[in-house]
């Protein structure tokens, strides 16, 4: 019966806390539920072979009683035949196999016994491992949505890096623009005051009237009328 007792081991341990210590979580459910299927088919083969033992003890204890009718049938047909020494042997020997009948009866009771608990073993394993097949879904459900969250958490990080480096840029950005009026302004101030007499001269300069030009415009002019 040591299937029994190990079977026991394993539906009274902690899988929580076995779930807790793997290195991944559904493979461990999966190894978990193939060992208890595993352990199922062990009672199964159990179950069977203590069913087939109690079978074997009701047929020998149906003979021995078949027996002890049919001595005390031949002791009635020998009584019947005026043989009362006859007689006593049959019922001496169905007193023998009462003794026997009554070993045989407590073996089938106990064959008995051991069958119910094999199958309520075997019904409760057959309930637990459906159980936890419901679990299993659920437990790789939840694990899907933990490594879902875990990819967002990691791609909230890379969105939080990227916002860093985009505002160190914009901070470059703007020290580049300040180094740059910063150097136009030195520029201005290093290029000294400016001298505006060079553009008054420029100016009246240009303001000389040419004789022969103006000459032509007015014989133009003539001939027009």
């Amino acid at each position: 019966m040591s299937i029994l007792t190990r079977f026991k081991d394993i539906m009274a341990s902690n899988i929580n806390a076995l779930l807790d210590k793997a290195e991944d979580p559904e493979k461990m459910i999966d190894q978990i539920l193939r060992n208890l299927n595993k352990d199922l088919g062990s009672v199964k083969a159990e179950t069977a072979s203590i069913m087939a033992e109690e079978q074997r003890a009701k047929r020998e204890l149906e003979e021995c009683r078949a027996e002890m009718d049919k001595m005390e049938k031949y002791a009635i047909k020998a009584l019947e035949a005026n043989n009362e020494n006859d007689a006593r042997k049959f019922l001496e020997r169905k007193a023998s196999l009462a003794k026997k009948e009554s070993e045989l009866q407590e073996a089938y009771k106990l064959s008995q016994d051991n069958v119910t608990r094999m199958r309520e073993m075997h019904d409760k394993l057959v309930k637990d491992i459906e159980e936890l097949e419901s679990r299993k879904a659920i437990l790789k459900g939840k694990m899907a949505v933990a490594k879902a969250q875990e990819r967002i958490n990691k791609i909230g990080s890379s969105v939080t890096s990227a916002s860093r480096s985009i505002s160190a840029f914009e901070r470059m950005e703007e020290k580049v623009n300040r180094a740059l009026d910063e150097a136009n302004a030195m520029a201005e101030l290093n290029s000294g005051p400016k001298d505006d007499i060079k553009d008054l001269i420029a100016k009246y300069d240009n303001t000389e009237i040419d004789v022969e030009d103006e000459l032509a415009e007015l014989k133009k002019r003539l001939n027009k009328q």
